[in-house]
This record gives structure tokens, sequence and C-alpha cells, in this order.
């Protein structure tokens, strides 16, 4: 066995019986439910009246209330604030390298993230898009219950059916080239509706929300100063970004001082898009961060949850 296995193996062995040293004396990252029980009225169905049903679900309660008739501890949501706590740890050992923890957890993230997207996708599209227009009887007799009476058989889903069995000829050992065909028709479909999209969002709406007038009157006919100010920004933005893509001309003299003005005003809207983007992660740095001193380890209590205990 490798040194450096055997390091994060007894580091993982220390790491884990101190926290469950402090789980046991302490008692965190336990989660406290009650159980609430609720009244929801059911819509009046063909052969069936309306009637009213009763609904039961375990709602989280603070760590304080834990004493309070009819709490107690959620033995499944105690292990996946620990299972988080894991998961997290892990990802953040990356730090230091492609760490064994880290492996584990990026292998285990990436199964469970194929294998829900797969059970989605059955679900959403096989089942509920592709079935129920097929054979709405048989699924209305088996997987999909509730589907409704007026849905009759549209057999033009036959044809993505085809494509769909032919895209997954890559598989077999011979006549991979037939998943070609397929793939072909979706990646051509898919660009022309997207470049309609694109055209009418990236282009026609960009160009109609910088035609602007550059002096604005308010409702009462006064000058509006500072509408008037954005306006004139946004347009000579424009104008100033399109001068420095504008490579006909050599940008010297005015040409060349209105492009420099371009890459300036470039340069400020990159490092605010970039600024947003780092400002983004670090949100979400300290929201993890949060749940581990927070929900998992109790160091602290920024909402109050274990106050008086």
């Amino acid at each position: 066995m490798q040194r450096e296995t055997l390091f994060w193996l007894g580091l993982m062995l220390v790491g884990g019986v101190l926290l469950g040293g402090r789980a046991i004396l302490v008692g965190n990252g336990r989660q406290y439910v009650e159980r609430v029980t609720t009244t929801a009225d059911v819509a009046a169905t063909e052969g069936a009246a309306a009637q009213a049903v009763e609904l039961t679900d375990y709602v989280n309660i603070p760590a304080r209330e834990r004493d309070a008739p009819g709490v107690r501890v959620s033995f499944a949501r105690t292990v996946g604030i620990w299972v988080a706590a894991f998961c997290t740890l892990g990802i953040m050992s990356f730090l230091l390298g492609e760490t064994p923890p880290y492996k584990l957890v990026e292998s285990v993230f990436v199964g469970v993230s194929a294998a829900y997207w797969m059970v989605v996708g059955f679900w959403s599209e096989i089942v509920q898009n592709l079935l129920s227009h097929l054979v709405p009887g048989l699924m209305r007799a088996t997987l999909l219950p509730g589907l409704s009476e007026k849905t009759v058989p549209n057999y033009w889903y036959v044809v993505p059916l085809v494509l769909s069995v032919m895209m997954l000829w890559r598989l077999a050992p011979k006549g991979a080239w037939i998943a070609r065909w397929p793939l072909a028709f979706f990646i051509g479909a898919t660009a022309g509706i997207r470049l309609v999209s694109y055209l009418e969002a990236d282009f026609v709406q960009q160009i109609s929300s910088t035609i602007l007038p550059l002096v604005v009157f308010g409702a009462d006919g006064s000058f509006d100063v500072w509408a008037s100010i954005k306006n004139t920004l946004i347009v000579s933005g424009v104008l100033l970004g399109l001068v420095y893509f504008f490579f006909s001309v050599p940008h010297k003299g005015v040409v060349g001082g209105l492009a420099k003005g371009g890459v300036w005003l470039l340069m400020i809207t990159f490092g605010a898009s970039f600024g947003y983007t780092v400002m983004g992660r670090i949100a979400l740095l300290a929201d993890r961060l949060e749940f581990l001193f927070d929900d998992w380890l109790w160091l602290i209590d920024p909402t109050l949850q274990r106050a008086g205990m």
C-alpha cells in the first residue's frame, strides 16, 4: 500500500473518531422533525365525488425545541447531513491534489448524476412523451393511471422512436454508422431552431434595445436628465465597441482614439462579468462553509436554531 494512501486512511480514521466523539457528546449533525398532518381537497372525477384527504409530512424543527412533545430525531435526514458534509470535504480536498476522497466523491457524483438524468429522461421523455401517445391505453393501465381518457394513439411518434433506436445502434458491434443519420438530423434540427431564437434574442433584440432617444422628456414634459445620460452612455458605448471591431479602416487618428475607447469599454465589461462570476462562486463557497460549521458541526449559530441549549 502506498504511503499516500496510508496517510489519507489514517487521517480519515482519526477524523472519524473525533467527529464521532463530538456527535455523541454534543449531538451535532442531528436533524429534528415533527409530524404535521394537513387536509387537502381532491377534485371530483368521473364516477367519484370530491373528498378530503389527510396528508402527512415531517417538518424540520430547530434543535432548541428538541424536548418539545412530538419532536424526534430524523435518522434519514441526519444521515443526509453527514453524507453531504463528507462529500463537501471530499471535493474540497482537491486543494491538496487528486486525493482518494476527492476521486471517490467525484466518481459518486458522476455516477449519481448519470443515473438521475437517465431516470428523469425515461419517465419524462420515453414514458410520458412517447409511449403515452403511442399506446395510451397500456400506459393508462400500467405506468400512467392518471392519463386523460381523451388521449388517443398518435402514430407520428413512431418516427422519433425509430430515430432513437437508430441512434442506439452505435452501441452494436456492427452497423455503428447507422447512428450518424439520426444524429445528423437532431443536430441540424436543433441548429435551425436555435438559430431563429438566437437571431431574435441576440441580434434583433439588442439592436432594438440600442435605438434609444438621447434626449428624454418625462410624462409632464420636463427634461429627464438621468434617463438622457443613461441612453447616451448606452448608445455611445455600443458605437465605441463597434468602432474597435471595424478593421476596414486603420486605427489611427480619430478612429484610433475611438477604438481605444472601445477597448476600455470591453475591458470594463469583461472585468465586471468576471467579478460577478467570482462573487457567485464565493457565495457558493460561503454557503458550503456555513453548512459545515452550522448544520453539521454546530460551531456557529447565525439563525439561533440552538439558542439556549
